[in-house]
């Protein structure tokens, strides 16, 4: 039995008077299996993707973020005596969380180490990573979306100050303690062999297994970012014993990450991020953004906080949501002064961190 009785074009009276006689049941199995035809053939050449949920609406359903931050890094993510994690990246997270569900509070911070952290992030059982990785081409295109720069570093060594070692071409022969896997040991490696140094590296799972070989003296000096040789230091029995070389081998710039595909959240991130640091360009801090989100004419401090326009619909977001952010943990100097500043053990200088008008390269990107 066929499924379709053919009418000739000529019939007009069987085109104006019949209907077509379909097998609703022929026809129905007979559309499944072009489907699953189709199907196979997109699934050979690699074109079905999966599809899943927007992430940011997600947050919002559960009610909370899970953030990826580093276990101890004293400074930027560590425990403080009462057992509540402390640092710059921690107060990034809490701007995050009040920007986006209106609390700094509603966090899940889950610490992750190295190898765990950018599985765990393109698999999804991360939200954000806050950690302390660079940002390359082959991390940016393998499956991660760097929001944007919230740290420029450099590579550095720490050494022992009775080495007597000034400059790092005295390390010529050094043996040198690094994560393994990571961009130091690349960056170390190329440096060295560039200017015709020898060398011997001793590469461990990660900064706190090669910050304890090098406090045991199994090597001359240690190798990772400055920031983060300043933080790992810190858990040197004899600190003062130890300096950080002046010199940087290399570029490391730092920031928040979420998975590829996830623009809205990316965007979130990104602008929740830029506010903190407009905050200080504008000169907004958590002492005075109440009074002058009442009295400022100022155009550009009314949109960011949400007093003329809603900046906030564009993101998805409150029409408040950059003003909690900055009342929750102050602007981006704050955050910097209060974690990494001349008034903490880690003591460290802006440097590139600087604003861009005061010599530095951090800048808000506009907002209008």
């Amino acid at each position: 039995m066929t499924l379709f009785k053919i009418i000739k074009p000529s019939d007009e009276r069987l085109l104006m008077n019949s209907k077509p006689e379909i097998n609703t049941m022929k026809t129905s199995h007979l559309v499944k299996s072009i489907l699953k035809a189709l199907t196979m053939s997109l699934l050979s050449l690699g074109l079905v993707v999966q599809v899943y949920a927007d992430r940011l609406d997600d947050i919002k359903k559960r009610g909370s973020l899970i953030i990826g931050i580093a276990p101890n890094s004293p400074g930027f993510s560590s425990t403080d005596n009462q057992g509540n994690r402390v640092g710059f990246d921690i107060d990034l997270t809490k701007a995050i969380s009040a920007a986006i569900l209106g609390d700094p509070n509603k966090t899940q911070l889950r610490p992750v180490k190295g190898k765990q952290a950018f599985p765990s992030l393109r698999a999804g059982t991360l939200d954000v990573l806050v950690h302390r990785f660079t940002w390359t081409l082959s991390r940016d295109a393998g499956s991660l979306n760097y929001t944007r720069v919230m740290n420029f570093d450099g590579q550095g060594f720490l050494i022992r100050k009775d080495l007597g070692v000034k400059k790092i071409a005295d390390l010529n022969g050094a043996v040198l303690c690094v994560s393994q896997g990571s961009t130091s040991e690349m960056n170390v490696t190329d440096y060295f062999r560039k200017n015709g140094f020898t060398f011997e590296l001793l590469a461990f799972q990660n900064n706190e297994q090669a910050l304890t070989a090098y406090g045991a003296k199994r090597c001359d000096a240690m190798t990772t970012d400055s920031f983060g040789l300043a933080a790992h230091s810190q858990k040197l029995p004899d600190r003062s014993q130890h300096m950080i070389l002046p010199e940087r081998i290399s570029k490391e710039p730092i920031g928040p990450l979420v998975a590829h595909g996830e623009d809205r959240l990316g965007d979130a991130v990104r602008w929740t991020l830029n506010a903190l640091i407009a905050a200080e360009e504008m000169g907004i801090t958590q002492a005075n953004i109440d009074s002058l989100k009442k009295t400022s004419r100022n155009p550009e401090i009314k949109r960011l906080l949400g007093v003329s326009g809603n900046m906030g619909a564009k993101l998805g977001l409150s029409k408040d949501w950059s003003y909690n952010a900055i009342k929750a943990v102050g602007n981006y100097g704050e955050i910097w002064n209060r974690n990494l500043g001349p008034d903490t053990p880690l003591g460290l200088d802006r440097g590139l961190n600087a604003l861009w008008n005061e010599g530095g390269l951090m800048m808000s990107m506009p907002f209008r």
